[in-house]
Formats: C-alpha cells, structure tokens, sequence
C-alpha cells in the first residue's frame, strides 16, 4: 500500500482531523485515509478530469478530423 507525508499541515486542520479521528475511534492515519475517501468519491475527482478537459480544449488547436465525415454519414446510411 502507498503511503502519504504531509509537511507544513496547518495546525487547525491537524487539530480538526485528530478530534475527528478520537470521536471515531479511528488512528489519525485511518481517519485522513476516510476523510479522503469521502472526498474524492463525492465527484471531486471526475470534476478534476473534466476541468483538464477544459483546459486542454482550450489551449489545444482543433485538429481536422481524421476521417472524412461526410464517408462516415453515407457509411452508416448504407447499413
């Protein structure tokens, strides 16, 4: 299993994930691995895809198609 190091963790944050981690019952590494989970499950991670999209359609020039769209259309009505 990875493991995580967190240097300069402001002490309000600390404080609230040990308080956390008491009234669960919970080491304080088991509560920062659940608080994670909560977060990264709630869409946080496909909404962070989704803005890399953004970005890159953004910055990226639009590329011609590779093949002619016109083909794919008489293509399909030929089926």
């Amino acid at each position: 299993m990875s493991s995580l190091q967190i240097r300069e963790l402001p002490a309000e944050l600390y404080e609230a994930l040990a308080l956390r981690a008491r009234l669960e019952q919970r080491s304080l590494a088991q509560q920062a691995v659940t608080e994670l989970r909560k977060t990264l499950s709630d869409g946080s991670a496909r909404k962070l895809v989704l803005a890399d999209v953004r970005r890159r359609l953004r910055e990226e020039k639009p590329r011609p198609p590779r093949v002619s769209l016109e083909k794919l259309v008489r293509e399909d009505r030929a089926r």
